[in-house]
């Protein structure tokens, strides 16, 4: 992260280097980027963004001159590639993952410091002093991962690597790895090479979501009262009907379905089960 910016629109804006280099964070890597990955990066930004899916964006690409070691396809063929590096750029960077590490190491007072940031940057609607805040907050979480899933999902697109480090709090798409768009429908298309069990692909991407935001609440856990414990499992419960809702509003708009018909679920499908024969 090299800093915030504002700009004349009073939007602000989190800059973050992708492929600079070794960060404490690196552990055995080297913190470098290829070209080849740089470049679908910067062009999956954009191309999301004007899909009119919530993501992060892409300001500008730089070439290096070193040279960079890759085993691309994982079977051992080392090659030597061209370097770059992205200027990204996201409302905020901090992650599901964010949170898990410090209600791991048992760090509450920091993760309690953290909530508290995110909440008064970026949910303007949850006000600070209300001690169900972090509740309001998982609820808002769960609404809009389950319209982002959808949302990507309406357009054929599979995230690569759905873990919850890659899973932004303010639900946007952020850190474009091996990521995919179908040609035609597939339930078990996957995009990660190495993803040999299939855990990553498009048929589940949804239930992953949900395994997600288990995760989440799990890290909310110790700064919840046992009532707010048992509202949140509540809550978490909900994702799925949230998820089917937002999934067939889009295909109702892209199969130009009016109103609310009961058989509309059928049709959806039925659909995409001829697709998937054809």
């Amino acid at each position: 992260l090299v800093g915030v910016y504002t700009n004349r629109h009073g939007e602000r804006w989190e800059l973050q280097l992708k492929g600079s280099g070794r960060t404490p964070y690196s552990r055995n890597g080297d913190g470098r980027a290829v070209l080849r990955s740089s470049l679908r990066e910067f062009l999956c930004n954009e191309a999301m963004h004007y899909l009119g899916i919530p993501t992060s964006r892409a300001a500008s690409l730089v070439v290096s001159d070193d040279d960079i070691w890759r085993d691309q396809f994982y079977n051992g063929n080392v090659k030597k590639e061209r370097g770059a590096m992205v200027l990204r750029l996201a409302k905020s960077w901090f992650r599901i993952g964010s949170l898990e590490v410090l209600a791991h190491s048992g760090e509450l007072d920091l993760e309690r410091r953290l909530l508290d940031f995110i909440i008064q940057e970026h949910f303007p609607s949850i006000a600070l002093n209300d001690s169900d805040r972090y509740l309001e907050f998982f609820s808002k979480v769960i609404s809009e991962t389950a319209s982002l899933i959808a949302l990507w999902m309406s357009v054929g697109f599979a995230h690569g690597v759905c873990n919850t480090h890659n899973f932004s709090l303010l639900s946007i798409m952020i850190d474009y790895g091996p990521f995919g768009f179908m040609e035609s429908y597939d339930p078990n298309f996957v995009p990660n090479t190495s993803d040999d069990e299939g855990r990553y692909k498009i048929g589940n991407q949804a239930n992953v979501g949900l395994f997600n935001l288990n995760k989440l609440l799990q890290a909310l856990n110790p700064l919840l009262d046992p009532r707010q414990k048992q509202l949140a499992s509540e809550i978490l419960e909900g994702y799925g009907q949230r998820y089917c809702v937002h999934f067939t509003e889009l295909f109702r708009k892209k199969l130009c379905l009016l109103g609310d018909d009961e058989g509309d679920n059928y049709v959806i499908a039925f659909l995409l089960k001829v697709s998937l024969v054809c």
